[in-house]
């Protein structure tokens, strides 16, 4: 299981409290917890008004969950290797 992120060309949104907002980029941790398999998202979104907002979520099946999003200490450090590659999310998380 590895960690990836992917920078966002298509237009993609995201239904926000604030309203919908453009997907920018995003950075993926797959994990496993006994026979449950699921990707923790770190996702960097902007409002229509420029805003910057930040998504923490889970994805089972290609489908995102909301909910607490938990990860293993240890794989913090995948999702900062996988930042490497999504710089303006890394940045607003200040990693």
């Amino acid at each position: 299981m590895g960690a990836t992120t992917q920078p966002k060309s298509q237009s993609r949104t995201a239904a926000t409290p604030w309203g919908p907002a453009a997907l920018l980029e995003e950075a993926s941790v797959a994990q496993r917890a006994g026979d449950k398999r699921f990707t923790v998202v770190v996702q960097l979104l902007e409002t229509g008004r420029g805003e910057r907002l930040i998504r923490f979520a889970y994805t089972t099946k290609g489908s995102a969950r909301r909910g607490p999003v938990t990860m293993r200490a240890g794989d913090l450090d995948r999702l900062r290797a996988a930042l490497q590659s999504a710089p303006a999310l890394g940045e607003a998380l200040g990693l």
